[in-house]
């Protein structure tokens, strides 16, 4: 790979704001597009040497390889980047994806790398109706909870419920790997909510197609572009907790009547049957979801040790 001239390098204005804003470095010779340092020159246009020029630069590069406005090599953006990239350039978005130093698999790692509120992260959050197996992706602020009842209210019609998306359904459905699910450009469409928690901000940053990828846009942009609703469907904090004290006060009440027992120790469930994302325990029982499955084939002893698991992780939520 040869480098460029220090004459025909370039060198484009600066951009302002943490590093992590600035575009990913490199040509995308697939993209026709340049990602420079120190800004985007945009619509790379083909020349009869075979290789790129830049709207806002007279750079060129090799189809092989080549450096691009601020030195750097040639980095390709990822596939799942590309596809999201050429959806926004078709849907004429101002604003292409920029790639993160670092992977940014939660909403709080995305905020920390751009500099801005966790509630300007506009994460993707995947279930799987268990009707028909159809994707519903659910676009949110980065401080909010999904609350699964007010989107199965409004996705599911026939009362049926929604079920876990694993690692391999999201992919297969959207085409996208959990920490890099785009709102949009999916492998399949799915049913999409957009959470009204968004539109407290200005500017939004939502994933590009990959853990390390964002772009920049607006919340009506955001709806523009999906044509998804806008709907409420964060948990309510207050009513979080008030089932949540309820839930405590059912089963540490059954856990006092048990306490002297050793044989056929009763389930802790109390027909609330809805896994907590965060903590992983159930939000009726405080039971890991291997717990529950393994419940019926346990020894009393077995039991008995998550009975004081329970009451170990209620404790813990009411410090």
């Amino acid at each position: 790979m040869e480098a460029a001239s220090p004459s025909s390098r370039g060198r484009g204005p600066g951009i302002a704001g943490p590093q992590a804003q600035r575009p990913p470095r490199g040509w995308c010779l697939r993209l026709r597009t340049c990602l420079g340092r120190f800004g985007q020159v945009s619509e790379a246009k083909p020349l009869a040497s075979g290789g790129l020029q830049g709207a806002e630069s007279d750079t060129q590069c090799a189809n092989v390889g080549a450096y691009n406005v601020c030195g750097d090599e040639l980095k390709v953006l990822p596939e799942g980047v590309q596809r999201v990239a050429a959806e926004l350039q078709a849907r004429g978005h101002p604003h292409s994806p920029v790639m993160l130093d670092d992977a940014a698999r939660t909403a709080q790692q995305a905020a920390d790398a751009l500099g801005i509120a966790l509630g300007q992260i506009a994460k993707s959050i995947i279930f799987r109706r268990k009707s028909d197996d159809a994707a519903v992706l659910v676009i949110t602020a980065g401080d909010q909870r999904v609350d699964e009842r007010k989107v199965e209210a409004l996705v599911c019609p026939d009362g049926k419920r929604l079920g876990r998306a694993d690692a391999e359904f999201v992919k297969t459905r959207t085409g996208f790997s959990i920490g890099g699910v785009s709102p949009l450009a999916h492998a399949t469409p799915p049913v999409t909510l957009i959470d009204q928690s968004l539109f407290r901000f200005e500017e939004v940053w939502a994933a590009a197609g990959h853990p390390h990828g964002v772009f920049k846009l607006s919340p009506q942009e955001l709806v523009a572009l999906t044509g998804a609703p806008v709907a409420d469907v964060a948990v309510d904090p207050v009513q979080e907790q008030a089932a949540q004290q309820r839930a405590i006060f059912l089963v540490a009440a059954r856990a006092r009547e048990i306490r002297g027992e050793t044989e056929n120790l009763p389930s802790p469930c109390i027909s609330v049957c809805r896994m907590d994302a965060v903590s992983g325990w159930c939000e009726g029982c405080f039971r890991t979801r291997d717990e529950i499955a393994g419940w019926s084939g346990a020894t009393d002893a077995g039991k008995r040790a998550v009975w004081t698991l329970i009451e170990q992780r209620m404790a813990a939520l009411q410090a």
